[in-house]
This record gives C-alpha cells, structure tokens and sequence, in this order.
C-alpha cells in the first residue's frame, strides 16, 4: 500500500495546507487518514475515509470521541516525555 506525497498530489498539500494547526493528514491508494495535533481535544483523534468529500467533512465536524488516551490522565502523561509523533520516553529506568 503506497503513501501518497504532496508533491504527487494537489489535493492531499491543499488539506494539509488549511488543517496545519489541527489535524496531521496523509492518504493511501484507497484512503484518507487524519490524526488530530492536539491529543487532548475533545473529538475522535483520528478520522479514516475512502470518500474524499465525507473526510472533509469529518474533518469539519469531527465525530465524537470514544475514550480517553492514558496519556491524558496525569500519572502518565507527567511521566512521559513525547520524543516523536506518537512516541513517548520514561525518563525513568526501569524497575526490576
């Protein structure tokens, strides 16, 4: 499944253009996947579509949020350190 580029494809740099501050997008042959920046916000964090104009929509109106991130919750995300998109690091050293 190759990843689309948006120096392959118009569409895909106008959205990421418009949605910089809100949401990360890319797409595949048959999909649209967009991955909210802030993972705290309120709505699904990540919305998947095949239709190019529903995506839009989505991104618009984002649906719903099912859960939270165990992230979000204070033990955890005090602890982390984000080091990369979706990658976090423990300062600490493991306990055996």
């Amino acid at each position: 499944m190759a990843t689309t580029t948006p120096s392959s494809d118009p569409l895909l740099a106008i959205l990421r253009e418009h949605y910089a501050g809100r949401w990360r997008i890319r797409r595949t042959d048959h999909l649209w996947i967009a991955t909210t920046v802030d993972r705290r916000t309120e709505h699904a964090p990540t919305v998947a579509e095949t239709d190019v104009e529903e995506f839009v929509r989505q991104l618009e109106d984002p649906p719903a949020r099912a859960g939270r991130s165990l992230l979000d919750r204070g033990w955890m995300g005090n602890r982390l350190e984000q080091i990369g998109d979706g990658v976090y690091s423990s300062p600490e050293q493991p306990q055996t």
